[in-house]
């Protein structure tokens, strides 16, 4: 099969998830394009799936990936698809974290009318000493609010790889399924 795989992200943790889903696909004999919605992606049409993912931050997802999805929606509606969400909130032990975080999902798909088969909501990361003094701080406030990890001098990944595999492999399963 020949997917495309596109992304957005702010601190890398999107692309990092998007290369994780690109090695498990081409371990299994698909033919992988992978590319960043910021860098002119290629169109959907020569594809037979495609795998969209986008981080989210104050409760908005990257605008290269809103724009792609708009402009190619027809194309993408036509064929197999996934969309995963990359978030703090993804992580959080708080059922309306997980809500409000799948709301923002949903809103986002209505209102780019993109209809794909499968959604994820995938656990980002902390990355404290990538951040300035002032997204440290913000950063640090809203983990220790939510019982999360204060330590400033290190990076802390919340992402679940062993989902994420479970993700692919079952989009890989739906898609070969299709008529």
């Amino acid at each position: 099969m020949k997917l495309l795989i596109l992304y957005g992200t702010t601190e890398g943790q999107t692309r990092k998830i998007a290369y994780f889903m690109e090695a498990i696909l081409q371990n299994a004999g698909h033919q992988v394009t992978i590319a960043d919605t910021t860098a002119e992606p290629p169109a959907p049409e020569e594809y037979d799936a495609v795998i969209i993912g986008s981080s989210i931050h104050m409760h908005k997802y990257q605008s290269a990936v809103k724009h792609y999805i708009r402009k190619h929606v027809p194309e993408l509606n036509q064929m197999p698809g996934a969309f995963f969400s990359v978030s703090l909130a993804a992580a959080s032990g708080l059922e309306d974290e997980h809500r409000e975080v799948q709301k923002i999902t949903t809103d986002f798909l209505e209102q780019t009318g993109c209809k794909p088969l499968m959604t994820s909501q995938i656990a980002g990361a902390l990355k404290y000493t990538e951040y300035d003094y002032f997204k440290r701080l913000v950063m640090k406030m809203i983990s220790k609010k939510e019982g999360g990890a204060t330590d400033t001098s290190k990076d802390y990944e919340y992402t679940h790889w062993d989902e994420e595999t479970k993700f692919i492999n079952e989009f890989v399963k739906k898609t070969s399924q299709k008529p």
